[in-house]
């Protein structure tokens, strides 16, 4: 298998650093590049803060910490970043954008270097048709947040090699992580089964069975889970649940997965969740508060 020792994240969003944290964690270099570079010393900064938390409860130690952080460094290009053994790909859940930017990685891979994405619907074999290199591609979905979720889904496209898909379980072990295989299908697994739960959830919002707390005390009560249906919408971000939703009525034609229209208004107004400090709640406050 190939020998993977040091590893690019291009995407420096919650993802992106999050997947570079569990990466340095794991005792791998890292490099993170991403198209705004001031995203890179930000999520840098995010990532020391998520590992001082994690001293403070006992999970690591200061020293531990310190040489997380110190082995993640900044790529100021793709070609910097396609040195790398390993290149993930933790962009927009955009098939266009993801797709520019593996293409644009490709005259820079060297010829040995494995290519994944992060993606958490997208087609690899699509995403893998961008690039020279379709046996070395595959899909690692880490789950979020990535330094704490235990799971990892890989997927293989139609040309992926037994060889990089031991090399991307063995990856992922590495770091601690549990694994799944999951066929090359719209959403893959968790996010087949999870997100038209949210939108399902989004629908009894808009139909007025129940309000925001309503819904999120009944499913964490009734059905036991950690988070509400809608509070997690806005964990994972509105926007990415929307995207999530179109892959799975594009690619499987079936009007159980149309996305709903409330879902769609917020995300156009700009309301996509914590991130942009309000969605289902609004997290302007001490405590977030349902906004309807």
């Amino acid at each position: 298998m190939t020998t993977i020792r040091s590893v690019a994240i291009v995407g420096a969003g919650q993802m992106g650093a999050g997947i570079a944290q569990a990466v340095a964690v794991g005792g791998y270099e890292v490099l993170l590049h991403d198209a705004a570079p001031e995203r890179v010393p930000q999520a840098q900064g995010a990532i020391a803060a998520s590992l001082s938390r994690q001293v403070a409860r006992g999970l690591t130690t200061q020293a531990e910490a310190d040489a997380a952080v110190a082995r993640i460094r900044p790529a100021k290009s793709l070609a910097e970043a396609a040195r790398a053994d390993l290149v993930i790909e933790a962009a927009v859940e955009d098939e266009a954008v993801k797709k520019s930017i593996l293409a644009d990685l490709v005259p820079h891979l060297g010829p040995n270097t494995l290519l994944a994405s992060n993606t958490s619907s997208i087609s690899i074999t699509r995403l893998a048709s961008a690039t020279d290199r379709p046996e070395r591609f595959i899909g690692l979905h880490f789950m979020k947040p990535a330094p704490v979720m235990k799971l990892v889904e890989i997927i293989r496209g139609i040309a992926t090699s037994a060889e990089t898909y031991d090399t991307a379980v063995a990856f992922a072990e590495s770091l601690g992580k549990t694994t799944t295989n999951a066929e090359d299908f719209p959403a893959f697994i968790v996010n087949r089964i999870l997100v038209p739960m949210i939108n399902e959830a989004i629908y009894t919002l808009y139909e007025g069975v129940g309000n925001v707390a309503s819904i999120d005390k009944a499913l964490k009560l009734g059905a036991n889970h950690p988070m509400g249906p809608l509070e997690l919408a806005d964990f994972m971000g509105l926007d990415v649940v929307l995207a999530i939703m179109n892959v799975l009525y594009d690619g499987l034609a079936d009007s159980k997965y149309r996305p709903c229209p409330l879902l769609v208004k917020y995300v156009e107004a700009g309301w996509l969740g914590r991130k942009s400090g309000r969605g289902f709640y609004d997290y302007s406050g001490e405590t977030p508060a349902p906004t309807r």
